[in-house]
Order: structure tokens, then sequence, then C-alpha cells
């Protein structure tokens, strides 16, 4: 990309675009150092730390739709899900399709597995 200005033209620099694939290989290459970071959009963002009531708020309420919803749903707190546009949040709370071990064994829920 480039701009004109002054009949000059200065190149500016484009942001590196994160894939999925390259994202989980520099999570397991131990990149980020544990560094609390959620990609989205392709683009990595550190995430702030939860407040007391943030986090006390959220616990409560993935209590109440475990106790409301049962066995039919499978509810995570602060996990990730993969989205199709390079992104993989780690929402406060997620109501997903109970599939036995799939999330802890082959991925973590992707958008059709995400109730709304």
């Amino acid at each position: 990309m480039t701009l004109a200005t002054d009949a000059r033209r200065l190149e500016i620099a484009q942001p590196y675009r994160w894939t999925l694939q390259r994202y989980h290989q520099a999570v397991a290459a131990g990149i980020f150092d544990g560094q609390p970071l959620e990609l989205l959009d392709g683009e990595l963002f550190e995430m702030s730390p939860e407040g007391i009531p943030h986090a006390g708020l959220s616990s409560d309420g993935a209590d109440y739709l475990r106790e409301k919803l049962g066995g039919q749903v499978k509810v995570r707190e602060g996990k990730p899900i993969t989205l199709p546009n390079d992104s993989e949040p780690e929402p406060d709370i997620a109501i997903v399709k109970p599939l036995g071990t799939v999330y802890s064994t082959e991925h973590h829920p992707y958008a059709s597995d995400i109730f709304g």
C-alpha cells in the first residue's frame, strides 16, 4: 500500500495476518511464552486481566446455565472457539454441543458447534 503526499510516495507497512494454522504452530512452539492473546480476524490482541466482578458474574452465569441446561449442552468458560475468519476468541461463556472428548483431544468448538 502506498500513500501519496506532495508528489512523494510513502510505503506503509501492512500488519502480518495470522492464519489459524500458523497461530497454533506458534502457540505449540512456545513463541508467546504463555502471554494471554486472542486471535481475531487474523490479528493478535493482548487480553486484559479479568476483574473480580467480571470473573464472579461470568462464573455465576456459567453455573446457572449448567444447572438449567444439564447434560444437553457443554458450558465452557474462557476457552477458545474456532471461527472461520482466522479468529479464535476466548469468550467468557460459550454454550456448545456436548461432543465427548472431541474438545480435549481433537479441536476447539467450531462455529457450527456453538448454540446461538
